[in-house]
């Protein structure tokens, strides 16, 4: 009895194993390598959750300069870095770093550049000032991404996104990234943050996207709009599935997300239910 309890656990582990989706996570804060906040936390533990639930997992944020490398023991992968990304006629190396979260049995990629992110923070500089240039952060951190995605051959059945600077990655997968194998059937699912930016990307935003393959018709949310609503628009137009990520989020994302009937919605979810709605979620999008 004991040899044939053995031998169906192991094909039911081995068929769930085969049935499980991969998940790729993109974010722009983790926990603890960034102090903690609402994006940060979901970030450190839906991964670890959705992992635990049967589905393999990636997870990406950028390397911000305020992030400890010796304390949170980052190193660079050799055989991923040394590319060049062009943002607005300039070329930027792309550095790629990792680290684990070894309770969680998890691995964190970080994308790196010296001029985009060795900086002593965030977003904002230390008098609270939107950098000028989050504009061309936000497409060299998405470019990144999927670019490491496809020198690792790993390849997303869905692409949760968190965070306005990964706002851009539904519009480069079905655009830029349209013919790649890797990422081209990936269903992109975006959560929407109360992280409102305040200061709107510069005029050209819409050029530099052109520049990297988009269509005009793509970019009519943000041809007069580069605010945080634009560009929240912009992702939601290109995701397959949206998630309000807050318990309030800015009012005018929040009725154009809602009159997308074809797009499918989840509300705000509590804590102590999100990892399984967004597991459920992921089917529903799968599916769709």
């Amino acid at each position: 009895m004991k040899e044939i309890y053995y031998l169906c656990t192991v094909f039911k582990k081995q068929f769930y194993r085969m049935d499980a989706k991969r998940i790729l996570f993109i974010t722009q804060e983790i926990t603890p390598y960034l102090p903690e906040s609402e994006i940060a936390s979901i970030c450190r533990n839906l991964p670890q959750g959705i992992q635990e639930r049967g589905r393999e997992i990636r997870t990406f944020m950028p390397k911000f300069g305020n992030i400890n490398e010796r304390r949170n023991q980052l190193h660079e992968v050799i055989r991923l870095s040394g590319m060049n990304l062009i943002i607005d006629d300039t070329d930027h190396p792309l550095i790629i770093k990792v680290a684990s979260i070894q309770s969680a049995r998890m691995q964190v990629y970080f994308i790196d550049n010296e001029d985009f992110f060795q900086r002593k923070h965030t977003v904002v500089d230390a008098n609270g000032n939107e950098y000028e240039d989050n504009d061309d952060r936000s497409i060299f951190y998405i470019r990144g991404v999927l670019e490491t995605v496809k020198k690792l051959r790993w390849i997303p059945d869905v692409i949760h996104c968190h965070g306005w600077m990964s706002a851009l990655t539904g519009l480069y997968i079905k655009r830029m990234y349209a013919d790649d194998p890797c990422v081209k059937d990936a269903k992109i699912v975006y959560s929407i943050y109360n992280d409102d930016f305040q200061k709107p990307f510069r005029p050209d935003f819409a050029k530099k996207l052109k520049m990297d393959g988009a269509f005009d018709d793509d970019l009519t949310s943000i041809d007069k709009d580069t605010s945080f609503v634009g560009l929240s628009k912009l992702a939601v137009d290109f995701a397959d599935g949206v998630i309000q990520g807050s318990e309030t989020i800015n009012q005018k994302v929040l009725e154009y997300v809602t009159s997308k009937e074809d797009t499918p919605f989840l509300p705000y979810q509590s804590p102590d239910i999100y990892m399984d709605k967004f597991n459920e979620f992921y089917d529903v999008v799968l599916e769709k």
